[in-house]
This record gives C-alpha cells, sequence and structure tokens, in this order.
C-alpha cells in the first residue's frame, strides 16, 4: 500500500517536473476542499502574473510595440513644422518702408496742397505751405536713397478732385487738422520703427534725420487743433 502510494507521488512530481501544472494545480484544488480552494487561488494571480512578465513570449511581444511606439513619438516630434514659419526678411520690409514713407509724403503734400485756398485759419495756411515744403524734400531724399540701391518707386498719385475755391466747409480747419494728426501719427510710428529696426544703414539715417521733423509737424497740428 505504502509502494503504490509511493510511486503515485512519484508520478505528479514528475509531471510537475515536465511543466504539466495545470492538472496537478486542479487535482490539489480538489482534494483540499472549497475553503482552502479559495484562499489558494488569491495568491494565483500573483504567482500567474509574475510568471507571465518575466516569461520569453510576454517580453518579445512587449518589445516590438515599446520600439514602434518610440519610432512614432520620434517622427512626430520630426515632422512638426516650427511656429510661425520663416520671418519675413529685413530687405524686404527696407523696400516696403521705401514704399509706405513715399506715399505718405506724397498723401500729405497733395492734401496740404489742396487746402491751402480753403483754410481759414492762418496759422493752418503757414502750417500747410510748412508741410509741402519739408515733405517734399523728405521724399526727394527718400528718392535718392531708393535709387542708389535700386529699389523701386511707387509711381506717382494721382491728384485728389479738390472742390472750388470757397465751398469749404464751416468745420474744414477742424477736419484738415485731425486728418494731419492721425496721418502724421501713422508716420511717426513707422519712421521710429525703420530708425530702430531697420537693415540698411543709410535708410536707417534718413529715418532718423527724418523723424524729428515729422515729430514736429505733429505737436504743431496738436497745439494748432481747436
Amino acid at each position: 500500500m505504502e509502494v503504490r502510494h509511493l510511486k503515485r507521488g512519484l508520478t505528479l512530481a514528475g509531471l510537475g517536473l515536465l511543466g504539466v501544472t495545470a492538472p496537478v494545480w486542479a487535482v490539489a484544488l480538489a482534494s483540499l476542499g472549497p475553503t482552502a480552494a479559495a484562499a489558494d487561488t488569491s495568491r494565483v494571480p500573483v504567482q500567474l502574473d509574475a510568471i507571465e512578465l518575466t516569461g520569453t513570449a510576454g517580453s518579445t511581444s512587449l518589445v516590438p510595440l515599446m520600439a514602434a511606439d518610440m519610432q512614432a513619438r520620434e517622427t512626430a516630434a520630426v515632422d512638426v513644422p516650427a511656429q510661425g514659419g520663416t520671418p519675413i526678411g529685413k530687405p524686404v520690409d527696407d523696400i516696403q518702408f521705401v514704399k509706405q514713407a513715399t506715399e505718405s509724403g506724397r498723401k500729405e503734400i497733395s492734401s496740404a496742397q489742396e487746402a491751402l485756398p480753403q483754410l481759414k485759419d492762418p496759422a493752418l495756411r503757414h502750417m500747410a505751405e510748412m508741410l509741402v515744403s519739408d515733405h517734399g524734400n523728405a521724399n526727394q531724399r527718400l528718392a535718392q536713397v531708393a535709387e542708389a540701391k535700386g529699389w523701386p518707386l511707387p509711381g506717382p498719385r494721382a491728384p485728389d478732385a479738390a472742390p472750388p475755391a470757397g465751398t469749404a466747409s464751416a468745420d474744414f480747419d477742424a477736419k484738415w487738422t485731425a486728418e494731419m494728426i492721425a496721418g502724421h501719427e501713422r508716420s511717426v510710428a513707422l519712421y521710429r520703427a525703420q530708425a530702430t529696426g531697420g537693415e540698411d544703414k543709410d535708410l536707417r539715417k534718413y529715418a532718423k534725420d527724418t523723424l524729428p521733423t515729422i515729430e514736429k509737424h505733429l505737436a504743431e497740428l496738436r497745439r494748432l487743433q481747436k
């Protein structure tokens, strides 16, 4: 009797060594009863998880997934373009300044010439004459800089249709002054930006030399505003 039990034990142990653990575990649970089986099953997931994480099959399936994920992340990081794109070059900004400054000067000269016969305030008429002279000289200097650099100048400005003399409205002086103030405020901002951030040194010098005159015009127009 004892020999038969010994042979049975050796057989089960041999199966365990060969890796056939499921039948042995099932037989062991059945022989222990419901209470003991419940206690043992609480420990089984921990043992199975440990075996699955450290097993060869689990490792070989996780490594390719991790490599693919890392490759996707690296590709996304390389393919995303930089925010803002390529900045516009300064030479384009310099040419744009020449265009805007020339057109602004021409507009103020034309507006002052058209206003001269309609302005009632002698101080404003004197101011209009000053604008024609100063902006005419400034545009001439700007044209010389642009021609020396080979930069294009905007075409001539078409003259506005001026109302007949003597038909100016009662508030013409106030409207013209307000219009000149707004135009000179834009010109001051344009020239200040160019004087500090322009790329071409000759154009920066022109902006620095002309800015005080425009600021003087603006201060005088504000003083005359009623």
